[in-house]
């Protein structure tokens, strides 16, 4: 295939990974349980009555259910309680003694409570340097309390105040600290030190670090500098993923499929299409078939330049060499196609991969509904919503946001504010975009009080309090 000829040379925003992504959240699924399929022999009769067993078996989850409820309730009582009295930091203040009087017993979720609490506060609170060590100074003390003991959690909580804080040396530290109590700094340790240290014009002194550890986590990667790599892609980091393959060459490392994959889509996002397609020639002459990401990358780009029937070939292409077409790629294609315009050929190719055995999932459905909210077709949108549910796809809160907005840009807000009702019902909790989504359409049309209802009904609910002030800006704007 003459791919500079398939793919052109028009270059666009990224898609692929957040589809990725959006699909673990909708499609996620847990482990299977090792426990026995039940707790009674049914072969032989040990002497229980089965009634009665069935009768205990129910009291004691009960029980266990009680247990960890308390559990939990009293995790977050603590926390809350320690989050208070660090307020009172002041002159002559001594956070152990102020912490031992608590008498609150320490565990993983309570210092998860705390953390989260102050990196949620960090925005409202202008002393940034204060919190800072406050938080340091909770996380010394809890450390401190009987047989509890971080975990690598807990350090990247702290890690990400230090980065909101820009308190850089400590963040080097706190990592520092995690390799002497045994913990291996992983690709999680390695992202939040890339984007904070990115700011800081630091990154390029970050990665020469974790070039040369000795601890860094290769897994699941073939080698550290496919990780890093990797890791530099998620945090948009372009132009120091092409001078880390330089020092991967250096240090005699070859490429392998998911390396030219970094290249190709670092290439694409620099507008260096040229590179790109000597990249996937070089990548073909090393014996490297393309995979399944690779023909991702290239179905994005296709979709993106409005591009169909290169498309087309492509999705025949793949075929031939025996990789079929996924939901995913047909996905990628449409949300291309969406973004240039073209929603006929996103119809064009929705009934495409059905006819090929894909059931279109509810990230593509999603996809679809943005495509037309955004040019103006609400109605369409409303079909495909329809579409969706009645084939068993449960909208997520992406496809209710964009329904949500959709219905507002059009002024139907009565339907807009029963949608947020009916995604409530079925379990799907409003993310802050929703509730602001509605918020601010309803007060560009003058309908205060109904948008000062949808404020009071997420504060009733415990949803986003803590971005009530981000709120505020609303009433204060409007003068509501």
């Amino acid at each position: 295939m003459n791919l500079a000829l398939v793919l052109g040379t028009n270059v666009a925003r990224k898609a692929y990974r957040f589809l990725f992504t959006s699909r673990k959240f909708c499609n996620g699924s847990f482990g299977d349980d090792d426990n026995d399929n039940g707790f009674l022999d049914l072969d032989s009769n040990c002497g229980f009555d089965e009634e009665t067993s069935v009768d205990e078996h129910e009291s004691f989850n009960r029980e266990e259910i009680s247990v960890r409820s308390r559990f939990l309730e009293s995790a977050k009582l603590g926390a809350s309680r320690i989050l208070e009295r660090l307020k009172e930091d002041e002159s002559g203040f001594s956070t152990n003694s102020a912490l031992d009087e608590l008498n609150v017993r320490v565990s993983g979720l309570l210092v998860r409570e705390v953390l989260g609490g102050i990196l949620r506060n960090l925005s409202y609170d202008d002393n940034k340097t204060r919190c800072a060590k406050l938080a340091y100074r909770f996380f010394i003390w809890s450390g401190e309390q009987g047989c509890f003991s971080h975990t690598v959690n807990s350090y990247h909580l702290l890690m990400k105040i230090f980065a909101e804080c820009g308190e850089y040396k400590a963040m080097w530290r706190l990592v520092d600290e995690m390799v002497q109590v045994g913990y291996p700094t992983t690709a999680r340790t390695f992202n939040l030190l890339i984007c904070s240290c990115g700011e800081a014009g630091l990154a390029k002194q970050a990665v020469v670090q974790f070039i040369k550890s000795k601890t860094f986590n290769y897994r699941p990667f073939k080698h550290s500098y496919n990780a890093i790599l990797n890791s530099l892609l998620g945090v948009k980091q372009y132009k120091l993923i092409e001078w880390v393959y330089e020092q991967m060459l250096e240090d005699g490392f070859s490429p392998d499929v998911l390396t030219y994959n970094i290249l190709m889509w670092t290439n694409y996002r620099l507008g260096k299409m040229d590179r790109f397609d000597r990249l996937f020639d070089e990548m073909a002459r090393d014996g490297l078939p393309p995979d399944f990401y690779t023909y991702n990358i290239m179905l994005h780009i296709l979709g993106k330049g409005n591009k169909p029937l290169a498309a087309l070939t492509t999705l025949s292409h793949m075929k031939e060499v025996g990789i079929n077409p996924s939901v995913i790629h047909f996905t990628t294609l449409i949300d291309g196609l969406s973004r240039a315009g073209n929603l006929e050929a996103c119809k064009y190719f929705l009934d495409e991969m059905v006819k090929v055995g894909c059931t279109p999932d509810v990230v593509c459905y999603t996809v679809m509904i943005t495509g037309y909210v955004v040019s103006g077709e609400l109605d369409k949108a409303k079909e495909m919503f329809k579409e969706m549910t009645l084939k068993g796809q449960l909208p997520n809160v992406f496809t209710y946001n964009s329904m949500i907005r959709g219905l507002c840009m059009a002024g139907e807000f009565k339907e807009a504010c029963w949608l947020l009702k009916e995604m409530e019902s079925r379990g799907c909790n409003p993310n802050f975009v929703v509730y602001s989504t509605l918020v601010s359409y309803l007060r560009k049309a003058g309908k205060l009080s109904e948008a000062r209802k949808v404020i009071r009904d997420m504060v009733k609910k415990g949803h986003y309090v803590h971005l009530v002030p981000k709120m505020m800006k609303y009433r204060r704007c409007s003068g509501f």
